[in-house]
């Protein structure tokens, strides 16, 4: 992998041979000549040093031990307290911790925190509903005292009728829960609400949680005082009996989020792949809201937006804690997900999903005709276009100097320095969107080859169906992101116009995302 270019390097005098060699002449050749000489600089056609090298970049990977530390210091444990009312809508999923940092916000917060554009939560699953209930642990006998669950993924609870020990009602209740895939069942006694204040008078709860528990964790066993004090009668305490636990007895894969492909999983295993921007755990297993998280992860400076997820639930000493999503730059693959965990953590139900590049080759990988250097006003995934008295306005290298990644990038502005006309790049074919769909055009940009006197006129615009949606102006010194925002039509025409030599720009790394 080619990295961002970086330190100076000096120019060489074969600049000054070469034109010399052109000689004066006359016409459009001699009219090249001249542009060629008036910069004194060796053109990209001549393989010329940009005005900056390749630094020695390497992409950063997860820090696991940062993750397994956070893992053990954040409690997502909750249930049903002895004030909450029963059938309250699930919450939105928050972050609990975001890169090592304990914090309780909404994914909506924290991606508009790194992100402008907002977006509508929903509430992800842990998995698809596929067959009934199968009891996971049994409840103690009648009038011994109990426990409920103090679980992670808590969603809600309602009560249910108890003239009988009512499973078939909870679990059937549990069906209409978004996300539910287990229902703790057992009574609560001595709780004043539940007795007489709210309408359906019964003490028999029925908490769901968004992934399956054991009886390990069973550790609410009342005590709180919920009747008014009365003179200097004993306030009678809650106590808890007959909890039994019953989940699904198997699960399908989570609905893949908009924008998105499975690359891999559920395995056993976390990704540990360059490219790493961070982590956030969340309070349930939610595909949906660390997708969410990725589209507004902000930029990293070296390797632009978030383009892949990976999320996976942490099992402490066996008991389901919390669930992170690690963010990424590069799209990763099951090659890397080698992270089993760390002392008494595990990796449990780790998958990994791509984001959807509707542009194909934004990188210009697909033009590969030698081994070493050598370019091309077009190939079989972009079209270059000079303007009328143009040669070479817009080209495509196969270069690693020129590339912020790889070998390939693709050039604006006559790349032998003939002339100062702007080019034009266009991917082969119109993209395929979804009509009405917002979308994001990501790239690197470039203007840095000849230095801050000659590249301060640079100037790049995007275009979209014709339109100017973004773009950059003036001398960037080394590779910068730049991004627009577009909605797509459903067959979407993207061009890149701009470079008036020797005000060159250089693109690469190109992606155009579902926002």
């Amino acid at each position: 992998m080619a990295a961002a270019l970086g330190t100076a390097a000096a120019v060489t005098t074969a600049a000054a041979t070469g034109n010399e060699e052109g000689g004066e002449g006359g016409g459009e050749g001699g009219s090249r000549r001249r542009g060629a000489a008036s910069s004194g600089i060796i053109p990209p056609s001549q393989k010329g040093s940009p005005n900056q090298t390749p630094d020695d970049f390497t992409p950063p990977t997860p820090d696991n031990d940062l993750i397994a530390q956070t893992a053990g210091q954040v409690d997502q444990k909750s249930g049903p307290s002895i004030d909450a009312q029963p059938n309250t809508p699930v919450a939105p999923t928050t972050v609990t911790a975001l890169d090592g940092t304990i914090t309780n916000a909404t994914i909506a917060d924290v991606a508009a925190a790194n992100n402008t554009r907002r977006r509508e939560i929903n509430i992800g699953r842990f998995g698809k509903r596929q067959s009934k209930y199968e009891q996971v642990f049994a409840g103690l006998p009648a009038g011994q005292h109990d426990a409920s669950l103090q679980s992670s993924a808590y969603l809600t609870y309602t009560v249910v009728n108890n003239a009988t020990y009512n499973i078939d009602a909870c679990t059937a209740w549990c069906d209409t829960v978004e996300g539910c895939v287990m229902v703790n069942l057992y009574y609560e006694f001595n709780n004043e609400l539940l007795d007489f204040v709210f309408s359906e008078k019964s003490n028999l709860k029925c908490a769901a949680y968004g992934d399956i528990h054991s009886a390990a964790e069973k550790t609410n066993f009342g005590g709180q005082a919920s009747y008014p004090q009365v003179g200097n009668e004993t306030v009678p305490l809650t106590y808890i009996t007959q909890s039994s636990g019953w989940a699904l007895r198997d699960l399908e894969d989570p609905d893949t989020p908009d924008g998105y492909e499975l690359v891999f999983g559920p395995t056993g295993g976390a990704n540990n792949a360059p490219g790493y921007m961070g982590f956030a755990f969340l309070d349930k297993y939610d595909v949906d809201a660390c997708a969410l998280l990725c589209n507004g992860r902000g930029v990293d400076p070296n390797g632009g937006g978030c383009a892949y997820f990976n999320i996976w639930r942490a099992l402490v000493d066996g008991i389901p804690t919390t669930y992170t999503c690690s963010m990424y730059y590069l799209v990763a693959d099951v090659s890397t997900a080698v992270n089993f965990g760390q002392g008494d953590l595990v990796v449990t139900l780790s998958r990994g999903y791509a984001r959807k590049d509707a542009l194909i080759d934004g990188g210009f990988e697909g033009y590969a005709d030698c081994d070493d250097f050598c370019f091309v006003t077009s190939y079989a995934n972009w079209i270059g276009t000079s303007p009328s008295g143009g040669e070479d306005d817009a080209t495509f290298f196969f270069f690693l100097p020129y590339a912020h990644t790889g070998h390939g990038s693709a050039l604006l502005g006559a790349a032998s320095d003939s002339d100062a006309l702007a080019g034009t790049i266009t991917p082969a074919k119109p993209l395929k969107t979804d009509n009405g769909a917002a979308y994001v055009v990501q790239c690197f940009m470039y203007s840095g080859f000849s230095g801050p006197q000659f590249e301060a006129p640079a100037k790049v615009d995007i275009l979209w169906n014709g339109q100017r949606v973004g773009g950059v102006n003036g001398a960037n010194a080394q590779y910068t992101f730049v991004e627009a925002s577009v909605t797509a039509t459903g067959s979407d025409l993207l061009s890149f116009v701009g470079g008036a030599a020797p005000a060159w720009t250089f693109i690469d790394d190109c992606h155009v995302y579902k926002a």
